[in-house]
């Protein structure tokens, strides 16, 4: 167990390295109740979060999810999010932990310059939700034994609410390790049931709970951005390689202008996915450099359980930042050689 952003979580259950296979060949069960969910609704709300959001939410409807980022007046990621549309005026933001507290606050000032800030209601419901997810290849196959609801018509990015387990549920086909699988929002009341539920049902398929170490392994290996890591406020999208959800066509939000003078005069670091070459693991904060001159710093390295290799990511010069370039990564003294290659590492 450890602390993390107030929380109290499991690292790992039997082991990383198990799990993080588990979930590659059969399926993983994760406890991410730290995650924050904050409700918007009230009929301002679509304009309220077009505003404060980069990408666009009319692609939305209900029961659809959308990736999105906060960004502060520099063009600067606050947090990744996910958004959900609950109902015809009704949103919720999926916040990552440590961020919870600082975007609630952000999001209450933001609504404050709204001049029909009292038609909107913004609300932490964090403590109303547990949030289990399980992800693998055959997430789908135990899941469908504790429901009736269609499985295979909830397509990525897609939810539906129902029953779970004898318990009301949203299920979302959303996650972060690279894998098919489903997030699940269950009332705190009934959580531990459901979770005992799912191991239970999934015991012949492989499942086994898995903890924060294997999902971290599981989403570098994906590609996935850490908030904190890869993702802070003095990182813009562009820099980060999520221009795509960044909509240049809406009229105005927050961060625009600066995003678009930075799309016209283009980014001077870009992050990038490197192999390594030499032995060694890359941790962050370790310095990226070609013959003495420095490129940047390593953001997250770790050995891949399911690739069997050494890697990381990291800011490295744009005019540095391209497929097959040679860099080193400077551990403990020693120049070490490392290739950039493309992200994600791994596809499913």
């Amino acid at each position: 167990m450890t602390e993390f952003a107030g929380w109290y979580m499991p690292t790992k259950y039997q082991g990383i390295v198990d799990e993080h296979l588990a979930v590659r060949r059969a399926a993983g069960l994760f406890d991410v109740s730290h995650m924050g969910q904050i409700k918007i609704a009230g009929p301002v709300a679509f304009n309220f979060i077009q505003r404060v959001t980069t990408n666009n939410i009319s692609k939305l409807q209900v029961g659809k999810a959308q990736y999105s980022l906060l960004c502060n007046v520099q063009g600067g990621i606050i947090d990744d999010i996910i958004i959900y549309q609950l109902g015809l005026e009704e949103y919720m933001f999926v916040v990552n932990a440590a961020n919870k507290d600082k975007v609630l606050q952000w999001l209450q000032d933001q609504k404050n310059k709204e001049e029909k800030a009292d038609l909107l209601n913004i609300q932490d419901v964090s403590k109303e939700f547990c949030l289990l997810a399980i992800q693998g290849p055959r997430a789908e196959e135990i899941i469908a034994q504790l429901t009736k609801l269609e499985l295979a018509k909830i397509k990525f990015f897609h939810f539906a609410t129902g029953e779970l387990a004898g318990v009301h549920v949203i299920l979302s086909r959303t996650g972060y390790t690279g894998e098919d699988g489903f997030e699940i929002f269950v009332d705190t009341a009934n959580a531990v049931l459901v979770w005992r539920k799912i191991l239970e049902f999934g015991k012949g398929a492989g499942l086994v709970p898995a903890g924060l170490g294997a999902r971290d392994t599981l989403r570098f290996e994906a590609g996935l951005p850490l908030y904190g890591q890869e993702l802070r406020e003095d990182t813009t999208p562009f820099e980060a390689g999520l221009t795509k959800f960044v909509d240049m066509t809406k009229a105005n939000f927050i961060g625009r202008p600066v995003l678009e003078m930075t799309r016209e005069q283009g980014i001077k670091r870009k992050l990038v996915g490197f192999r390594m070459v030499d032995r060694g693991i890359p941790r962050p904060g370790y310095q990226l450099q070609s013959k003495g001159e420095i490129l940047g710093k390593v953001t997250s390295g770790t050995f891949c359980p399911y690739l069997k290799y050494n890697a990381g990511m990291g800011y490295v010069r744009a005019d540095y930042a391209y497929t097959e370039n040679e860099i080193d990564v400077l551990i403990r003294g020693k120049e070490l050689k490392a290739t950039i290659i493309k992200k994600p590492f791994y596809n499913r």
